[in-house]
């Protein structure tokens, strides 16, 4: 993840990029788990991944992306995250780790999840910072704080 473009100084931002990290770290540790053959823990670690996902998207789509989205140029870029996130979750709800198969895509789709951060992370977060003002920073606020009722974002 890059260093250069302000994403972490920015309180919205910080806080997306943190929920990517933690959600990555379960979902690299359920993998490790399912390599171990710990089909418990790979469930407890894959449902920790699930939620944080939740929340996360929750506030990006009806905060961020619900802001950026106003722009075409952003929406053609947005609706397929938007999509991606549909897809996890619908696995995520279903899946069935005494399958093989289903153990397999669990590790298909945590790499995939590197790839949706990236685009994110790499290409809207960036963008976001010459592409809002003040009201629109307001808007996308509100809807992280929407999604994380009682939290506060991390102070930098």
């Amino acid at each position: 993840m890059c260093q250069y473009c302000g994403c972490r100084d920015m309180p919205l931002l910080r806080d997306y990029i943190a929920e990517h990290e933690r959600a990555v770290d379960h979902g690299r540790e359920a993998v490790r788990a399912l390599d171990r053959g710990e089909l418990d823990a790979a469930r407890r670690l894959l449902s920790e991944m699930f939620e944080e996902l939740r929340s996360h998207w929750q506030g990006e789509e009806n905060g961020l992306f619900a802001v950026m989205r106003t722009d075409e140029l952003y929406a053609e870029h947005i609706d397929p995250l938007v999509a991606e996130h549909r897809e996890l979750a619908r696995f995520l709800e279903a899946v069935d780790l005494t399958d093989p198969a289903d153990q397999a895509r669990v590790r298909r789709e945590i790499e995939e999840l590197y790839v949706h951060i990236a685009k994110e992370e790499d290409g809207l977060f960036p963008a976001s910072l010459t592409a809002l003002d003040g009201a629109d920073w307001d808007a996308a606020m509100a809807g992280w704080q929407q999604a994380h009722p009682g939290r506060d974002m991390i102070q930098g």
